[in-house]
């Protein structure tokens, strides 16, 4: 399932303003990461949005330069290691992964930090969704 279908692409207005007025977020350099679990009817666990900075980056070469490293190791990484990960349930999970840093990396750079993004993201719904965090 090394895909990154329309369905899975956060594009609806509406969900995108709900995700960054009530989502949390952290920040794991060179991403910043905002997520929200909703509970809607959706054929995948997680929607994605990918984006990277305007005002750092005025070259649209650049930006999407960055945004297609982003979308590839999303796409090649997603199954195992965070869709297999989030526990089964009605939820779905909105997630936009921001590239803040300050130069464009290679690849691999990529790779490792966006795995080091979903350890920590499955690290946080596990502790939002425990019940002592509901008291």
């Amino acid at each position: 399932m090394n895909t990154l279908t329309k369905e899975e692409r956060l594009c609806s207005r509406k969900s995108i303003d709900l995700l960054f007025k009530n989502g949390s977020s952290f920040l794991l350099y060179p991403f910043r990461v905002s997520y929200l679990l909703i509970e809607t009817p959706h054929e995948f666990q997680v929607q994605v949005v990918i984006n990277a900075s305007k005002k750092r980056y005025k070259r649209a070469v650049d930006r999407n330069l960055i945004k297609r490293r982003t979308r590839e190791a999303y796409r090649l990484q997603k199954q195992a290691q965070l869709y297999d990960s989030i526990p089964k349930s009605d939820k779905l999970l909105l997630l936009s992964v921001q590239f803040v840093g300050k130069r464009i990396y290679d690849y691999a750079f990529f790779e490792k930090k966006l795995s080091g993004v979903f350890k920590k993201l499955l690290n946080n719904l596990t502790v939002d969704d425990s019940p002592s965090a509901n008291l």
